[in-house]
């Protein structure tokens, strides 16, 4: 070529959506390149997931959610394919991975979406290519016979029934020990769904809540609203449930808790007993308790729950989306005693059973109960028939059951304590840590594997606590400033997040408390890398805030 050629490159072919092209794209990738693009990055990812994640993907990225926004932003569809799945794939590993979040990092201990065992990755996309509805039989066959299986399984960790039980019960068509559902919201709603129903059921020419509805169901039974007691710990999607059941969610009526964020099983009582002598207005429908609060991992006092729920004929639902997994330890599933004697539990799968989002599940300790939810339809879920579909919220669903089946199979009960033990051990170690440094104050002392702290310096502590009620709001207003902005400049940073929360404590510290908020969950979180946060923390601190304003107006 000669100085005065110029370079023209080869124009771009223009993507066609037609028969050919679409059937090919169908089938299999379009081309050579297709394939091996996918090759490239399938292969790390399916044999070293963490490591991938770790190159491709940062803790978090400085980039502004409104520069994000701006970068997708065109609502336009082309009526044409505009690239080739090798130049799709090689976007999302390029382009998205590294704006996205490592949750899979042992840096990352903010929240309960953590790694997953690599192994998960697989199961997922087998799960995806057989596309198996288990809505129905007809679209699921044996897919459904393992999910009543795996159903039995879980049931008899919470439960612990007889092997006579479970022989009756396990392949029963005409009995439900629980079902899944995408996640701990639907698994609450559908237990307070049941409870509903249970309390309002047909009588005297009333067809029931679930047909004539909530106000029909107030005149026949001679009351004017329905009622939910729960810790105030409660997680948000309880009040969601009691809007959608029409019970309205100023009705989940928020118990206090004392001073190890366990629900005031006196306040329950008082409450009941306030209850019953408002003249039959109110009908209890549920008591909750929790077995691992979101934001401080507390468990309720199940067994006494339990009592009151039988005493006063109550549905006892407990709320173990995050605890319910720590029966598998030995060592600690005493933490969780008492959840045999629920009506109804809750569990997500992809919290402490470490699969893949989404995946939630609930039980019920009467395999009948379900009963008071089945609905039918004359192109699926007919009645006689012994599809699962009948007694779940959702209608059409992923195969979650093939993925925990066989990570149990892989993991055994055994694989999951060590999990379990290592996150409560480790939590416990760093809060012994935490305690032994002056800029720090431990907030909520761990029960399970969450805990919370704030930057506190022990001088500080020790004002606080002896200031009167205005100074100890002033004295807290600026330490929530410092914690707030330590909290955000850490996660800019990069290396490594710890979430936020804001706790009431009152009697102690004077009112609203911002704090710090760790989740260990990931095995390769050790203590290691938690002095190392808990330094950049002191770092920033040091840096930033020791010696401005908001420390000295502390310590004037």
């Amino acid at each position: 070529m000669t100085s005065d050629d110029q370079y023209t490159p080869h124009p771009k072919k223009e993507l066609v959506a037609d028969w050919n092209t679409l059937i090919r794209t169908f089938l299999k990738p379009e081309d050579e390149a297709s394939r091996n693009i996918l090759l490239k990055y399938m292969e790390p990812i399916l044999f070293g997931l963490h490591s991938f994640l770790n190159k491709h993907v940062g803790i978090t990225e400085e980039v502004s959610l409104k520069e994000l926004a701006a970068r997708y932003n065109s609502t336009h569809i082309s009526a044409n394919p505009e690239k080739k799945l090798a130049d799709v794939i090689t976007d999302l590993i390029e382009d998205i991975a590294p704006l996205a979040v490592n949750v899979a990092s042992p840096y990352f201990i903010g929240h309960m979406t953590s790694a997953i065992p690599f192994f998960m990755v697989h199961l997922k996309t087998i799960v995806a290519a057989l596309n198996q509805n288990v809505v129905k039989l007809e679209t699921s066959k044996v897919v459904s016979i393992i999910e009543k299986q795996v159903l039995a399984k879980i049931h008899r960790l919470i439960y612990k029934k007889d092997q006579a039980f479970y022989d009756e019960h396990v392949q029963n068509p005409y009995t439900t020990l629980g079902c899944f559902t995408d996640g701990g919201t639907l698994a609450n709603t559908t237990a307070l769904w049941v409870a509903r129903n249970a309390a309002f059921p047909p009588k005297d020419g009333f067809g029931g809540i679930e047909n004539e509805g909530f106000h029909s169901a107030c005149r026949a039974y001679g009351v004017e609203r329905g009622v939910i007691l729960v810790s105030r710990l409660g997680h948000y999607s309880l009040r969601k449930a009691s809007g959608l059941l029409g019970l309205g969610n100023q009705n989940l009526i928020p118990i206090d808790v004392d001073d190890k964020n366990k629900v005031d099983i006196d306040e329950i009582r008082a409450k009941i007993s306030e209850i019953k002598k408002d003249g039959g207005k109110s009908k209890i429908i549920a008591v909750i308790g929790i077995a691992g609060t979101t934001e401080t991992g507390a468990i309720d006092p199940l067994t006494a729950l339990a009592e009151i729920c039988g005493e006063n004929h109550i549905h006892f639902h407990v709320d173990a989306a995050w605890g319910g997994p720590t029966l598998m330890s030995e060592k600690y599933g005493h933490l969780v005693e008492g959840i045999e004697f629920a009506d109804s539990v809750t569990i997500d799968g992809h919290k402490q059973f470490y699969m893949p989002m989404t995946c939630g599940m609930i039980y019920f300790k009467n395999p009948t109960l379900m009963e008071h939810v089945a609905y039918h339809s004359r192109y699926v879920n007919r009645p006689g028939s012994v599809d699962l579909g009948i007694k779940s919220l959702a209608g059409s669903r992923e195969a979650n059951s093939l993925i925990l089946d066989s990570t149990l199979k892989i993991m055994g009960s055994k694989g999951y304590s060590l999990l379990i033990e290592h996150g409560i051990e480790t939590a416990k170690n760093f809060a012994a840590e935490i305690r032994k440094r002056r800029n720090f104050q431990l907030v909520t002392q761990p029960e399970l594997n969450i805990l919370t702290y704030r930057l506190c310096p022990s001088d500080i502590l020790e004002k606080l606590t002896q200031a009167s009620v205005s100074e100890k709001q002033r004295i807290n207003d600026a330490l929530n400033e410092i914690n707030r902005n330590t909290q955000r400049i850490e996660r800019e940073a990069g290396k490594s997040f710890v979430s936020r929360t804001t706790l009431t404590r009152k009697e102690a510290y004077g009112g609203e408390i911002v704090v710090f908020r760790c989740v260990i969950m990931n095995p390769m979180t050790d203590m290691n890398i938690l002095n190392e946060i808990l330094d950049e923390q002191e770092n920033i601190f040091r840096e930033i805030f020791e010696n401005g304003d908001s420390v000295r107006r502390l310590l004037s």
